[in-house]
């Protein structure tokens, strides 16, 4: 496993997180999401061979917030 931390930018509520939070865990082979309102980021635990940068961008921008 892996860890990275992406910046997230939009998010303004609780809502916002779980959203975000949602649908990063959905992609397969995430292990774990912390997103945090505070900073504008999420830390991502993953599979590598299963799942990337590309998929967290396309799948965040997908749900309306942006990768900062």
């Amino acid at each position: 496993m892996e860890r990275t931390v992406i910046g997230i930018g939009g998010m303004s509520c609780q809502g916002c997180v779980k959203n975000v939070g949602g649908v990063l865990r959905d992609l397969p082979g995430v292990e774990s999401v912390e997103v945090s309102l505070e900073a504008g980021q999420a830390s991502i635990s993953y599979d590598p061979a299963k799942v990337g940068a590309a998929q967290f961008k396309d799948a965040v921008e997908a749900a309306g917030f942006d990768v900062v």
